[in-house]
């Protein structure tokens, strides 16, 4: 069957499902306008369901619909997106915001070389893929009106907050103390919305790769959780805390 015709069943059926995802005009357009069958293999590209490759996941069309609409991305908007992926993602976005708009970043080579060359060949070349550190951001090209990570986490990483402009919004699955997983917006302030539960791979750290059998994350989270006790204590128990200690673990 024709792309174009798998396309506009796929969008319809974002659009009218019992539980519909893609309510926004403008991401309704953008992703009928996106090749799929560029990025994700003829027969699973406009299929509702994720995809592997690499050591990566495709996200389904149905999640990139609720990233992006809480995202709410307009013309004009500068954007990050932390974990590219193989683009798909990426491209929806810059029908939203324009090419030269968006900027990803993956911590993974090879999949920063495969995001380019989908992007390149699908007609997005003008996207910005670079292989960083998410967490660190991408502060040559800061501050951004939006930023969309695509990995799980207790908090907001500090530098991506900082990355933001004033007004800017982050958007990311946040792992709760039961250890399910939200889709929440973010502004420097804090909390702006949550979206309901979602399911994705916890961010990566420096020195990892995805696909790995065992993640070195005690480096950045056991510091962050440190800090975290230490300023949620009282009294007593403040006095023999090493502030110097617990804030660079």
């Amino acid at each position: 069957m024709d792309a174009a015709v798998l396309r506009e069943d796929m969008i319809d059926g974002l659009v009218h499902e019992s539980k519909a995802v893609l309510e926004d005009e403008a991401l309704t357009v953008a992703m009928g306008a996106v090749p799929r069958h560029e990025f994700v293999p003829e027969g699973a590209a406009y299929a509702d369901r994720d995809h592997e490759h690499l050591g990566t996941r495709v996200l389904a069309p149905s999640t990139v619909a609720r990233l992006l609409e809480a995202l709410s991305a307009r013309p004009g908007h500068s954007t990050l997106i932390v974990g590219a992926g193989v683009g798909y993602t990426a491209a929806v976005l810059a029908e939203l915001v324009g090419e030269s708009n968006v900027h990803a970043v993956d911590i993974a080579r090879p999949i920063v070389y495969e995001a380019r060359t989908m992007l390149e060949r699908a007609g997005y070349g003008g996207v910005l893929v670079d292989c960083r550190d998410g967490a660190a951001g991408l502060s040559t090209y800061a501050p951004f009106d939006r930023i969309l990570l695509e990995a799980a986490t207790v908090s907001p990483p500090r530098a991506l907050l900082e990355q933001l402009r004033d007004d800017g919004v982050l958007v990311f699955p946040r792992i709760t103390a039961s250890g399910k997983q939200r889709l929440e917006a973010h502004t420097r302030a804090g909390t702006l919305e949550s979206f309901g539960a979602v399911s994705f791979e916890p961010l990566l750290v420096d020195g990892e790769q995805a696909g790995t059998l065992e993640r070195n994350r005690t480096a950045r989270e056991d510091g962050e959780y440190a800090a975290r006790r230490a300023q949620s204590r009282t009294g007593w128990e403040r006095d023999w805390i090493e502030w110097d200690g617990v804030s660079s673990r």
